[in-house]
């Protein structure tokens, strides 16, 4: 009875780790995957994390991560001009707490409604000042809601290498943030686990009347992580402090340190640094002055002994020198007196 029950575990465990297998080797693409990325998605879909904000919390300290990041905004007939322009002040405030750069952050805008407009493109802006000027620019589309069409044109006109999308080998993450006030009226549910088979992490921001199904259909799961909700456009751009938290990398030395001197990030964790003139103990986060030793110069008995012979060597032939001169001088002085009798 025991072997036999051992038998069907050993079997139910060999059949999931196929399973597993033969997920992980899918494709960029592959229709399984984007069936399973659905299904993923329809499993999370019936807890619905109606996630509200929370004004009183404050920003965290964080550095930004780089990000191919395109916002897809919805300006249809239901979103009012004034809300439509507390949309554009999330966008700036967003873009204000991003390291932007074309090494660091690139950002594209999509506006839809009952068609798309790309405003700009990930390779268009590199700077802030910039960036927000094209940002306030943006018109409202009015009419429908094309929300499906909007997410499809963004992976395929926007998150390319031709329009300023890293390449893949760089492993920069690409993240859409999409932000809508209304239900749908075309089909999301396909193309955006397309978006996310293909690499793309989603965010779904909904506001007032925003269907809460739809969103969960389009957003990356865990769902508690990719799904937002506010009441009213008027606090929508208080949503900047929930997306820094998530966007950006938390810097650990922000958050508190035991280095002695100097902290230094190395992205998850972080490792200690001595100030010039001082060298980081065995516990690797207190420093010690560096220690100058003295240079005792010790000759070599060798060098010394070589010394000491090259002199009396020197000393002999000078004196050999001096009595070959004194027996010169003599013969010279016995050769004056000669000349001289004479």
């Amino acid at each position: 009875m025991m072997k036999s029950v051992l038998c069907s575990l050993l079997s139910c465990a060999s059949l999931l780790l196929s399973d597993v297998l033969a997920t992980y080797h899918l494709s960029v693409g592959d229709p399984q995957l984007i069936s399973a990325q659905s299904f993923a998605q329809s499993r999370n879909n019936g807890r619905p994390p109606l996630r509200t904000l929370n004004p009183a919390k404050t920003d965290s300290q964080c550095r930004s991560r780089p990000l191919d990041l395109v916002f897809i905004i919805d300006s249809s007939r239901s979103v009012r001009p004034g809300e439509f322009e507390k949309v554009k002040i999330f966008l700036a405030d967003m873009v204000d707490t991003l390291d932007v750069g074309s090494e660091a952050t690139r950002v594209a805008v999509v506006n839809y409604a009952s068609t798309v407009k790309i405003e700009f493109l990930l390779k268009n802006h590199f700077n802030k000042p910039d960036m927000k000027k094209a940002i306030s620019r943006i018109e409202p589309l009015a009419a429908g809601t094309m929300t499906g069409l909007a997410i499809k044109t963004a992976v395929n006109e926007a998150f390319t290498e031709q329009s300023g999308a890293r390449p893949r080998s760089r492993n920069i993450s690409k993240v859409a943030i999409i932000v809508t006030d209304g239900r749908p009226q075309d089909q999301v549910e396909e193309v955006s686990a397309a978006a996310r088979a293909s690499g793309i992490e989603i965010y779904a921001v909904g506001v007032d009347r925003a269907d809460m199904r739809s969103l969960q259909l389009m957003a990356s799961i865990p769902l508690d992580d990719h799904v937002f909700y506010v009441e009213t456009y008027g606090v929508i751009e208080k949503l900047t402090s929930k997306f820094r938290e998530t966007l950006c990398g938390v810097d650990p030395c922000a958050m508190g340190h035991d280095c002695e001197h100097i902290c230094v990030n190395s992205n998850a964790s972080y490792y200690c640094q001595c100030r010039n003139g001082y060298i980081l103990n065995a516990d690797k986060k207190t420093c010690s002055l560096k220690q100058v030793k003295a240079v005792v110069v010790v000759e070599d008995p060798c060098k010394c002994e070589a010394r000491l012979a090259f002199q009396k060597q020197t000393q002999a032939a000078l004196q050999q020198l001096t009595a070959k001169l004194s027996d010169v001088s003599g013969r010279i002085e016995r050769l004056e007196n000669m000349v001289g009798r004479a």
